[in-house]
């Protein structure tokens, strides 16, 4: 959060640095983050031709998608934002009502797994790779509405064999945790 309301033309230069790093932020966000209304972001954002959050996912995502080789796109359980093949990737996850356990508001631990598997699987340069075992931790619960931000990194790989390391979070705190080790089928 900004520690001081800032003029116009350096909220406009602060916005697109802030966007650059986080662009999957929301109206709401950046108004809390510079201390403005909702209304004065949207109108910042038509100034300086930055689309609304939806429109910004989109554009990541078809060019992350446009990488895959492992897997087709609908079998990618969140939405993938950035791919950097046998290096690691991003996807995204808004939890609805379908995931949660109605009587508790809490996620099922499957749509956590399948995301962080998935995208672990995704991240690998080859048309067929298969999960050999997967070490998983759920550090905390996850509930209705939150977005979880999937990323994965490939720490090993060894011939045909990989180990990848996923991180989920919510608001940037540690909700899950997976090592998967995935082989490309001879």
């Amino acid at each position: 959060m900004v520690n001081k309301q800032l003029n116009k033309k350096e909220r406009h230069d602060e916005l697109q640095k802030f966007l650059h790093k986080a662009p999957f932020s929301t109206d709401l966000e950046l108004a809390e983050h510079f201390l403005v209304s909702v209304q004065t972001i949207r109108l910042d954002r038509l100034e300086l031709g930055i689309p609304q959050v939806r429109e910004r996912v989109k554009a990541v995502a078809e060019n992350a998608y446009s990488q895959l080789r492992s897997l087709e796109a609908q079998e990618v359980v969140g939405e993938l934002l950035d791919i950097r093949l046998n290096e690691g990737g991003i996807s995204l996850m808004d939890i609805t009502e379908e995931m949660i356990l109605k009587s508790k508001k809490v996620v099922r631990g499957h749509y956590l797994f399948a995301q962080a598997n998935s995208l672990a699987v995704a991240v690998i340069d080859a048309p067929a790779v298969l999960t050999g075992s997967a070490r998983i931790r759920y550090k905390k619960p996850v509930f209705l509405g939150d977005r979880v931000v999937a990323k994965a990194v490939v720490k090993v790989q060894k011939t045909n064999t990989y180990l990848i390391s996923v991180y989920s979070t919510v608001d940037n705190e540690l909700v899950f945790k997976g090592q998967f080790i995935v082989t490309i089928p001879k």
